[in-house]
């Protein structure tokens, strides 16, 4: 397995190809059209599209690609997302020597392009070797970049293997063996409106009660498992009148269920106790506050550990090509997550893409090269 020979250029082609095909999140039609085209040539036993495409908003479906395998061992499934984070139209790659970049005005899309481009290596590679392997199933969902859709709405009853990898993380020789869980809030809080000029006492300020309760909430980086955060705030009409209505969104992370339950319970108490609490001072205002929370869990807990099946097969695939892994805990969720909560032991391999989620985004083909040769060494690994 050490004597491989990959293609370079051939491999920096496809990865070029794929970013410079527009799939940003809801709009992965036109990725995916090529993605069958391209693994159809490659020989794959069965292509398929679900329909998840009317709960995701986007206009194709997660793709489903099964290779049957040709010798012995446990099969497993490789998962990348085809969508991009905006800006992504227009995408024109620019080389210079062995790096790969934007030509600055959008995104390059090696998140997650990188990873797709060095799946389409290691199977060509495979195919045209003859290789055996055992049974190879790749999934490629939409929309991770807006909340993990694609994953969240596909039947994991489609997903034949127990194990596999997403490739979907900065960096390189990194393997991901834990994320958090994620609560998602949705926070509401309702007043009275009034002149703030003319009558303010009859009014109930929305923005005044939802920011006294926010002081009552620890935020950022509570312990080494958790934080909290809330990013965003929409309220009021204009200057001169008392807020009727204000909506905060938040979140809760943690790699520990009961610290999410009671950091997660902390801020709905904290809140329904600024409401509840409330007097008027007055005795004019025209209303009586009121509060609407909405708690979505938004992904579950990765936990993975060294005996784990999946982390044996990673471990001897790089052995076998003399790579050195290091295994970390990482602090945002993925598709990994979803596929994990199925039931699926799901691991993250790093692809070496850098500075994502911003027009300097790169990638190394150096980092693509070796990140195909490791997933050839999973791929052909017959552990049991």
């Amino acid at each position: 397995m050490c004597a491989m020979t990959i293609d370079r250029e051939h491999l920096a082609a496809t990865f070029t190809l794929l970013c410079e095909t527009d799939s940003p999140s809801g709009k992965e039609k036109k990725i995916a059209s090529l993605l069958k085209e391209i693994f159809l040539k490659l020989g794959a036993d069965e292509i398929l599209e679900d329909d998840t495409g009317h709960v995701t908003g986007s206009d194709t479906g997660n793709l489903f690609i099964r290779f049957n395998g040709t010798g012995n061992g446990k099969g497993i499934f490789l998962n990348c997302h085809m969508d991009t984070v905006e800006p992504a139209t227009g995408v024109r790659v620019v080389r210079k020597e062995d790096t790969f970049f934007s030509a600055g005005d959008t995104i390059l899309g090696s998140d997650d392009k990188s990873g797709i481009a060095a799946i389409i290596e290691a199977v060509s590679y495979i195919r045209h070797n003859s290789i055996e392997h055992p049974p190879l199933e790749i999934i490629l969902t939409t929309c991770e970049e807006v909340g993990l859709l694609g994953a969240k709405a596909l039947n994991p009853s489609m997903i034949n293997a127990k194990t596999g990898y997403s490739l979907d993380s900065t960096g390189f020789g990194l393997v991901i063996v834990g994320a958090p869980a994620c609560n998602r809030l949705d926070i509401s809080v309702r007043g009275a409106a009034a002149h703030a000029g003319l009558h303010p006492e009859r009014g109930v300020n929305a923005i005044t009660l939802a920011a006294k309760a926010l002081t009552l909430i620890p935020q950022g980086k509570i312990d080494s498992e958790s934080t909290v955060n809330f990013g965003t705030i929409h309220g009021g009409t204009a200057s001169n009148i008392v807020p009727e209505l204000v909506t905060v969104i938040g979140e809760v992370r943690s790699h520990s269920t009961e610290n999410l339950d009671r950091l997660t319970n902390q801020i709905t108490h904290a809140f329904n106790q600024v409401v509840n609490d409330w007097e008027d001072p007055t005795g004019e205002a025209r209303g009586k506050p009121e509060l609407e929370i909405k708690i979505n869990p938004d992904f579950p807990i990765m936990k993975l550990n060294t005996s784990a099946a999946v982390i044996q097969r990673v471990e001897k695939a790089a052995k076998s090509i003399d790579m050195n892994l290091e295994y970390k805990i990482a602090g945002g969720g993925s598709d990994a997550n979803i596929f994990n909560g199925y039931g699926l032991q799901t691991a993250i391999i790093a692809t070496g893409m850098t500075h994502v989620h911003s027009t300097d985004e790169q990638v190394d083909l150096q980092d693509m090269v070796d990140l195909t040769r490791l997933i050839m060494a999973i791929i052909t690994n017959t552990n049991e």
